[in-house]
């Protein structure tokens, strides 16, 4: 953590340094590793690319020191790369570590630029593999055609704890002083990132945003499989058209229970969404009307409730009602045989293949209910330890001062709220034992129809990052997050005059009943809609 000697004064403004040569950076000690070498080259009037679907607005006009430090952990065999851009000018004394998604430890480039843009020394790191978010095929088996298990630890943890050494000693060398303060940034993967330094390095970050975090991963990705097993199984695939039928009853069921009728269910404690109610009903479709049936209801009731064992009791979380099904209950049209198949999403598919089978080639189609079950039993036991961040003990972290937030959606396709929320709790008992006491140094808000570090039928955080750097430098902790709709790769846009208000959970935004419902100044924490 930062020293208080190390204060910005004022904060905001730049600090003053005398920068050294960007192509004379003295090679950082890495514990644990062998730095094998250190290049860096001033840059003027970067610009960077899109990288669709993530990240469509662009940075330009950058001028910043690019450094490229490489370094190998012995018996893995890797060439790990952390990279940083370092403002020539205007720097804020801060650092900032950006995180990645998917399969990819980091979204390169791009979110670099996004951090130096705002005057941050960024740094990211591929972890030693490519920055490929679908796919890991070309690193998650070794050469013996098992897992990789030291490609994965670096994915896991140990490249995050690598970057945020090599960070803050660059930083050193290249501006003569160190970082006022270090933060990290990441939603889904780089939300699980978060977390791991948070739970296994305490000292390396003074404030954390872990927003959508893939935490249990072994869990979590493996459930993300459940829908694709589901409709093999039951041996039908509904359309979209099909689901989006079940999500407008849902909505219409429970969307009322927030005291808003805008088209998202906040209240999800109390929605009681029975998918039946759909049997009989004819949806028009592309190509015709299609009749929902008892098959087709069981199958979304099944996605709903998550997979289970043999005997009925939960394994992990499933779809909140009202949450798109696009990603894990995909079809598409077999080009063959002209039917309905199932289109797996990617990320959990490969991890069953490659990390669990073990082969590339195997059918997660043929995947049965009480294979899943294995599967599932496996991935906990082969990789809870290695890839779980799922300790909810962050009591190290609190006693060094370290604060952080977590925004998580409702309509989340990928990570089921449910489990965040678990962890919270447990956070709260492990750390503090007491809920109030979690709210000091670690605060989770939920946000009602929002998706996958996207907006959906609801809006997300406009700005989560700022309060996080408010509460560690200024001790103000925030007891709300401003979101709004906005043009999204992933969501629909909903307009900049949606706006609302997240409140730290167990907290809800409580309509007042007399302003306006898109407005956020017509809401306001409470402990519940009533």
């Amino acid at each position: 953590m930062a020293a208080a000697a190390l204060l910005l004064t004022p904060l905001a403004t730049a600090a003053n340094f005398t920068n050294s040569s960007c192509t004379n950076i003295r090679a950082p000690t890495v514990p644990g590793a062998t730095v094998l070498s250190i290049s860096g080259a001033e840059v003027h009037n970067y610009s960077s690319r899109p990288l669709p679907p993530f990240f469509l607005d662009t940075v330009s006009g950058l001028n910043v020191c690019n450094v490229s430090v490489f370094l190998s952990h012995p018996g893995v065999n890797d060439n790990v790369l952390v990279q940083l851009f370092l403002p020539l000018t205007a720097w804020n004394g801060r650092f900032q570590a950006t995180g990645g998604g998917g399969w990819a430890t980091s979204f390169g480039e791009v979110q670099l630029s996004r951090a130096a843009a705002g005057n941050y020394a960024a740094s990211r790191t591929d972890g030693g593999h490519p920055d490929d978010f679908y796919d890991p095929s070309s690193w998650a088996l070794g050469p013996d055609g098992k897992p990789n298990i030291g490609l994965l630890t670096n994915y896991a943890s140990r490249s995050l704890h690598d970057m945020a050494i090599v960070g803050k000693a660059v930083i050193q060398s290249f501006y003569g002083k160190e970082a006022a303060y270090s933060y990290w940034s990441g939603c889904s993967t780089g939300g699980r990132e978060g977390l791991a330094e948070a739970q296994l390095f305490p000292d390396d970050f003074d404030g954390i945003l872990a927003a959508a975090p893939t935490i249990n991963w072994p869990s979590t990705i493996t459930a993300d499989e459940w829908p694709q097993v589901v409709m093999n199984n039951e041996g039908y695939f509904p359309s979209q058209c099909e689901y989006n039928a079940f999500i407008g009853a849902a909505v219409k069921t429970c969307d009322a229970l927030d005291g808003v009728t805008d088209g998202v269910i906040g209240n999800l404690d109390a929605c009681k969404f029975d998918p039946s109610i759909l049997i009989g009903t004819s949806v028009p479709c592309p190509g015709g009307d299609i009749k929902i049936t008892s098959q087709t209801t069981k199958i979304v009731q099944m996605i709903l409730d998550g997979p289970k064992s043999a005997r009925g009791q939960r394994l992990w979380y499933g779809l909140n009602p009202g949450t798109d099904f696009l990603i894990t209950a995909n079809t598409t049209i077999s080009p063959t045989t002209g039917k309905a198949i199932g289109l797996p999403f990617q990320v959990p598919d490969a991890w069953i293949k490659l990390f669990l089978k073990a082969d590339p080639t195997y059918d997660t189609a043929t995947i049965t209910y009480e294979q899943f079950r294995q599967l599932f039993r496996q991935a906990k036991s082969q990789y809870d330890a290695i890839i779980g961040i799922n300790n909810p003990n962050l009591s190290a972290f609190k006693a060094a001062g370290g604060k952080m937030i977590t925004w998580q959606g409702l309509a989340d396709d990928i990570v089921f709220s449910e489990g965040t929320v678990s962890y919270y709790e447990q956070v709260q008992k492990a750390t503090t034992g007491k809920r109030g006491d979690t709210q000091d140094f670690y605060r989770l808000f939920l946000a009602p129809g929002a998706g996958h570090c996207y907006p959906l039928a609801g809006p997300v955080p406009t700005d989560a990052f700022g309060p996080l750097v408010k509460w560690v430098e200024e001790g103000i902790a925030p007891d709300t997050l401003a979101a709004a709709g906005a043009p999204s790769a992933g969501g629909p846009p909903l307009g900049p005059s949606v706006s609302r208000i997240l409140c730290p959970w167990p907290q809800v935004a409580r309509y007042d009943g007399k302003g306006d419902t898109a407005d956020a100044k017509s809401y306001k924490c409470a402990k519940s809609f009533k």
